[in-house]
Order: structure tokens, then sequence, then C-alpha cells
């Protein structure tokens, strides 16, 4: 489910709606029990999801029996996702782009989770028996609502958070913009805590804009605004950190050798 769905916001950013989907589904051996049971669910949840998203399944392969002395792969399956963009010249743009917009926080209802994130994987965590539950309704509603503010131009930016989480996502969003920005609060005044800044859920998007704008997109799927864009700085206020953009652009040049 949650693949999937990471593919059609990517297609939501830029004011693209999804028409089909193609995999690759990467397991152990099926002759086990715990292995055949990881790729029907995974099969079930890619399912359900590409139904809802009306984003039907038009090709693929599956590789399977992939084990070592260790043990099986994790089970992954990778999606891809193509959609329609109607007008290319008003695709949106992933990164910060004009001084002095509201930023904010849309399409999260509840707290996203630690378990199974980046963060938990840095800290060395065990895996746990299972994730929160998608509410894969509430993510199509997010979904037309910021293909639609994209479409309409109502937004600067829009970049959706992914691995690594909602913190991750803004620096992302600063870098790709060349531009800095301020974290003024947390959830209703609070402190960012580490579910809030590193944990992980599908539909979560980084948005810019005018507040009018913001305050338009937020009469139709949660938004908290949190800041403003400018400097060249990342400021968190809340916590009372900050990061230059060079400082950013080197931590995120030293994982390039990690991902070759």
């Amino acid at each position: 489910v949650r693949a999937a769905l990471e593919c059609a916001a990517n297609l939501a950013c830029v004011g693209a709606e999804p028409l089909g989907t193609t995999n690759c589904l990467n397991f152990g051996n099926p002759e086990k029990p715990h292995v055949a049971w990881q790729l029907t669910e995974a099969v079930r949840g890619l399912g359900d999801a590409c139904r809802a998203l009306d984003a039907p399944i038009v090709g693929g392969n599956v590789s399977l029996y992939n084990e070592g002395a260790a043990g099986p792969i994790y089970p992954t399956p990778v999606v891809g996702m193509v959609g329609e963009l109607p007008d290319p010249e008003k695709a949106g743009r992933s990164g910060f782009a004009r001084d002095g917009d509201a930023w904010g926080l849309a399409g999260w209802k509840g707290m996203p989770s630690l378990g199974a994130s980046e963060l938990a994987k840095l800290r060395g965590e065990e895996l746990p028996d299972g994730l929160p539950e998608v509410d894969v309704a509430h993510c199509v509603e997010v979904l037309a609502a910021i293909r639609d503010a994209v479409r309409s131009g109502d937004l600067t930016s829009c970049h959706d958070v992914a691995e690594g989480g909602f913190l991750v996502a803004l620096a992302e969003a600063c870098l790709l913009g060349g531009r800095g920005a301020r974290l003024e609060q947390g959830t209703a005044g609070d402190p960012l805590t580490d579910e809030l800044a590193f944990g992980e859920l599908p539909c979560g998007f980084i948005v810019s804009g005018s507040r009018d704008a913001l305050e338009r997109l937020g009469g139709r799927i949660p938004l908290d605004v949190f800041g403003t864009v400018g400097g060249d700085t990342l400021e968190v206020a809340p916590g009372g950190l900050s990061w230059t953009l060079d400082e950013l652009r080197e931590a995120w040049g030293a994982l390039a050798p990690l991902f070759p």
C-alpha cells in the first residue's frame, strides 16, 4: 500500500493524476509459509491501493527464492507509476521557490510512526510486528486536493514526505529551492518530537504559498502552518537548532557514496 501511495504522491506534487502501475515483487522462498504470507499480503495491499487510485497494474515481474545463509531478503515490492499532466507548463515545483511564503505540513491525519522508519534503522531497532493501518480513502482525498492546488497555481511548491519523515522532507525542500526556512512551532505549539520530526506516514506534503492559499487547502485536508520561507538557514525554533544550506548540502553529499 505504502509503495503505491508514495508513487501517487510524487505525481500529485507536479499536478499529475495516476494512470497505470508496474511492479517488481522481490521475496524469498514462497514454499515457506511466512514468505508465502508476505507475498500474499503484498499483492493484496498493492491491489487495494491501485484500485483506490484507479491506477491498474499493467505489467511487471516477480523475483522469488531470494535467500542466503542469513535467511530470506526483506519483502521488497518495487512500484512504478505513470500519470497524466494536463499542462506541463503548470507542473509543480518541489523546492521552496519564493521568499516570504508561508509553509506547512498537509495531509497527515494522526501521528506518524517511528516503527520501521529510517531513524529506527539508524538506531539499530528491530522491525516491529506490524505498522499502523493506512487510511487509503483519506489518502485518495489528500492526493486529489494536493493535485488540484498544484494545477490551480495556488502552491508555490509541494514536496512529499517520504523516507526520513517530516524534517528530512523540509530539508530537501530547502535544498531543492536554494532557500532556507524557519520552523516556528510544533503542532499546537508543542516541541518537535522524534515522532513528528522523523516518523513516517503516507500522504504528507511540505507545501508553500501565500497564507490565503494554504488556508484554502486547509479547508479540504489537514494542514498545519509551521513557518516562513527565506534566508540561507533551516531554523528549528522549538529546539533551538539551525543548519545553513551549505551544511545541509555537505550532509546530503556525504550520503552519495551510499547510493551509487
